[in-house]
């Protein structure tokens, strides 16, 4: 089981000092207060934590039990918060989540996504050494039960392309991860939410919170970007937008 040690690092780094304003100016582009954001992959909330202080109702969704009860008691008596302890992916139902006890981040739910890290560079002290069944739902489900978020963020470890393939209408504005061990996960990604109706995208690298490109991008430039890449950027997110003003650079 993850450990409270992981838990205390990843709580130090992701509410650094000065990381929530940083954080709240970035969002301000995406949410305003009364709007909706979904939380997928909300890890130790701290994006959930900055959409409430922007004044956005959240559903927070997480499926490591001991991140779970974390976000209780960081959330539990927010009325603004609604917390959803599962997976999110293609179908409704039950998938394997594997665990990296000393390392909650990278915990996932794809099985190609591990074998990936498998000797990559900057990846060799990864080992994921427990696993649960755990109940899986979809991001149609969510909107069903919820309502049509404003923003949507999915950063669920090399299972973004899957939780996208249950996506059948399109949020206003929405990000998901992408790592340069996987960028196929990437370009599936890219061309769900250009078959969506998607016409703009930009990027930030690692937790930079500041776009990569001054002006948007379209789904095709967007994915020849990320396969020039190098390896040692290592990761990022893409975000997406049916409005190209939202996504102008930098933040």
């Amino acid at each position: 089981m993850t450990t409270a040690r992981a838990i205390g690092r990843s709580l130090r780094i992701y509410y650094a000092p000065g990381r929530a304003a940083a954080l709240d100016a970035f969002h301000r582009r995406f949410l305003a207060a009364g709007e909706l954001a979904f939380d997928v992959g909300a890890h130790v909330g701290d994006r959930t934590a900055s959409f409430r202080r922007l004044g956005a109702r959240v559903v927070a969704v997480e499926p490591q039990p001991r991140l779970a009860r974390l976000l209780r008691l960081l959330f539990g008596r927010d009325a603004g918060v609604v917390r959803v302890a599962a997976l999110v992916g293609a179908a409704a139902g039950e998938a394997e989540l594997r665990l990296n006890t000393a390392n909650p981040t990278v915990a996932t739910a794809s099985a190609g996504f591990i074998a990936a890290a498998s000797g990559a560079p900057g990846w060799e002290d990864q080992r994921w050494d427990a696993a649960l069944r755990l109940p899986m739902t979809t991001l149609d489900a969510l909107i069903a039960a919820h309502g049509m978020p404003d923003f949507v963020k999915i950063d669920v470890e090399g299972f973004e392309a899957a939780a996208l393939a249950a996506l059948n209408a399109a949020p206003r504005t929405l990000s998901f991860e992408f790592t340069t061990i996987q960028r196929d996960v990437a370009l599936a990604c890219l061309e769900r939410l250009a078959a969506l109706g998607y016409p703009a995208f930009n990027a930030c690298l690692g937790e930079s919170m500041v776009f990569a490109h001054a002006v948007p991008l379209d789904a095709a430039a967007m994915a020849r970007w990320i396969a020039a890449l190098p390896a040692a950027a290592n990761s990022g997110d893409v975000y997406a937008a049916l409005e190209r003003r939202r996504l102008h650079g930098p933040a």
